[in-house]
C-alpha cells in the first residue's frame, strides 16, 4: 500500500479545508480541519458530521488559524480525535481565539434564533469552549523552518507562507516503506509579497508533490501600492457624503492591516480627522496576539515595533470596542465615521448588525476587502444584488457598495505561478489544486502547465489520489 491523497473539504470550493493522507502503514494524517461557510443548512450538514471517523486520524498538521482551516477541530476532538495537532505558537494563539469566538457565536445565534423563529430555522452549536479548551491541550508548536516527527517514518516543516500571523506551508517527508524520501508539501494559503505587517512566503525546498490553493486563480490584484490611495479616496468620498464607511474585515490579519495603513494615512494627513472603530472583541485581542508574535514581522514593521518603539496598532482616533451596549450606539451616530467589523464573509458577528441599520442609506459606503465565498452574506453584497438578506430579513442595498481587491491576503494566479515556477519542477512529479471554486481551479491549472508543471490535477472531493 502506498500513500494516497483525498481532499474532503475545500475541493471545487473555498471552505472548509480538510485533505487526508492515509501512509503505507496505515496512518492517516489531515492537513488542516476547517469549518464549512455557506448557508446554514449546507454549512450546518457538512461541518456536523465528518467523512471519515475522527478517532481513526493521528495527527493533524494545520496551516494556519482561520475559521476555514481551524474551524472544525473541536468537532474532531468531540468526536474522539486524541492525537496532536501540530501548528506555528503564532497559529495556536490564533486559532484559539477564533475557536472560542466560534463557540460563543453559535451559542448565541442559537438561543437569538429559538427565540426570534421559535426554533425552526436553530441549529444548535456544534461545539462549545470546553470542547475548545481540549483541542489546545492537544496542540503542539513548532518555529519555522525546525523539522519535527509527526509519525515514525514522517517528519514535517513549517515555512513562512505571508498569508496571516503564524500562517505556514507544511512540507512533509514520509521514509514510511522503502525506496528515497517522498516529500509533500501543502501549501494552506499563500500570501501576497508586500502585504503590510507580516513576511514574504518563503521559497520552498525541493519536493515530489504540492497541494496547492487556487482562491484566487483566475484573477489580478491591483498592486498593494495603490491600496493606501485607493482607501483615501473611499474614506473621503463617504465623509463629503455624511456617511460611515463600514468595512466588513476578518478579525485576524486584514483587520491588523487596515489599522495599519489608516494610521499611516492619518500621520499623512490624506483622510479627514473620522473617529475609527473596530468593532470586534475578537479583533481586539487579535491584535494583542499580532503584539506578541514579532517573529512573524517583516522588516518594516520589526523597525517600527522594536527599534522606534512605535505602536502601528495604537493611535489617538482609534477606538477598540467590545462592549455590546457601545456597539449599538454606533449604529445611532449621525458623523461620518469608519467601523471596522468581524465577520468577514458576513455570516456571524456584530458585522451582522451594522450592515442591517446601514445598509438601506446612500451616504454609507461598505467596503469589501477580502474574498466572499459563494452563498454567504458577503458575496451577495460583492455581487451588488439589490436587496440582501439579513437575519432572514429582506433588505434593499442603496448603500455604496466598493469592491478594493488590493487588501486580499491570498496570492493571485501571477503570484503563485511564480512561487511555483521558483521551485524545482525537474523534481515535482504533480500539483493538486484544492481550495478554489471551478472558474479559478480551470484558470490556475492552465497557468501551471504553461509554467512547465508536469501534470497537474483539480482534486475532486473524496477522490483518493495515489503518490507513490
Amino acid at each position: 500500500m502506498g500513500i494516497s491523497l483525498q481532499s474532503f473539504g475545500a475541493a471545487g470550493e473555498v471552505t472548509g479545508s480538510k485533505h487526508l493522507l492515509t501512509l503505507p502503514d496505515g496512518t492517516r494524517l489531515l492537513l488542516d480541519c476547517g469549518e464549512f461557510q455557506g448557508r446554514r443548512a449546507d454549512a450546518d450538514a457538512k461541518n456536523r458530521e465528518f467523512p471519515f471517523p475522527p478517532e481513526k486520524i493521528t495527527a493533524v498538521l494545520l496551516s494556519h488559524g482561520h475559521l476555514d482551516h481551524c474551524g472544525s477541530l473541536p468537532m474532531l476532538v468531540k468526536q474522539g480525535f486524541d492525537g496532536t495537532v501540530h501548528a506555528t505558537s503564532a497559529t495556536r494563539d490564533i486559532a484559539g481565539l477564533i475557536m472560542r469566538d466560534a463557540a460563543h457565536i453559535m451559542k448565541k445565534d442559537y438561543e437569538w434564533l429559538l427565540k426570534k423563529e421559535s426554533g425552526k430555522k436553530a441549529y444548535p452549536p456544534l461545539y462549545d469552549e470546553d470542547d475548545v479548551v481540549r483541542t489546545l491541550e492537544q496542540m503542539e508548536t513548532h518555529g519555522y523552518r525546525r523539522s519535527f516527527e509527526v509519525v515514525p517514518g514522517v517528519t514535517a516543516e513549517f515555512f513562512n507562507s505571508g498569508h496571516i500571523l503564524g500562517s505556514a506551508i507544511i512540507v512533509l517527508t514520509v521514509t514510511q516503506g522503502g525506496g528515497d524520501p517522498l516529500k509533500i508539501a501543502f501549501t494552506g494559503d499563500v500570501g501576497r509579497h508586500g502585504l503590510p505587517i507580516i513576511s514574504d512566503p518563503e521559497p520552498l525546498p525541493p519536493v515530489d508533490y504540492l497541494i496547492c490553493e487556487s482562491t484566487y486563480g483566475n484573477r489580478l490584484h491591483e498592486p498593494m501600492d495603490d491600496a493606501k490611495q485607493q482607501l483615501a479616496e473611499v474614506i473621503r468620498d463617504t465623509a463629503r457624503r455624511g456617511g460611515k464607511v463600514i468595512i466588513p474585515a476578518f478579525a485576524v490579519g486584514r483587520t491588523q492591516e487596515l489599522i495599519y495603513l489608516l494610521h499611516l494615512l492619518k500621520d499623512e494627513k490624506a483622510i479627514p480627522d473620522l473617529d475609527i472603530f473596530v468593532d470586534s472583541p475578537m479583533a481586539v485581542n487579535a491584535t494583542a496576539i499580532f503584539e506578541a508574535h514579532p517573529e512573524c514581522y517583516d522588516e518594516e514593521t520589526r523597525q517600527a515595533f522594536l527599534v522606534h518603539h512605535q505602536n502601528p496598532f495604537g493611535f489617538n482616533s482609534l477606538h477598540y470596542v467590545t462592549d455590546v451596549e457601545e456597539s449599538k450606539r454606533l449604529n445611532s451616530r449621525l458623523d461620518p465615521c469608519i467601523i471596522i467589523s468581524s465577520s468577514g464573509m458576513c455570516e456571524a458577528g456584530r458585522i451582522l448588525h451594522h450592515l442591517k441599520n446601514n445598509v438601506g442609506d446612500p451616504r454609507h459606503t461598505i467596503l469589501v476587502v477580502g474574498f466572499m465565498a459563494q452563498n454567504t452574506l458577503g458575496r451577495a453584497l460583492a455581487d451588488k444584488r439589490p436587496v440582501v438578506k439579513i437575519f432572514g430579513t429582506p433588505y434593499p442595498v442603496r448603500a455604496r457598495v466598493k469592491i478594493l481587491n488590493t487588501f486580499s491576503g491570498h496570492a493571485d494566479w501571477r503570484d503563485l505561478t511564480a512561487f511555483v515556477g521558483a521551485m524545482d519542477l525537474r523534481r515535482l512529479r504533480q500539483a493538486f489544486l484544492v481550495h478554489g471554486e471551478a472558474d479559478a481551479l480551470d484558470s490556475l491549472r492552465g497557468h501551471f502547465q504553461a509554467a512547465g508543471v508536469k501534470a497537474v490535477t483539480i482534486s475532486a472531493p473524496a477522490q483518493a489520489y495515489p503518490l507513490a
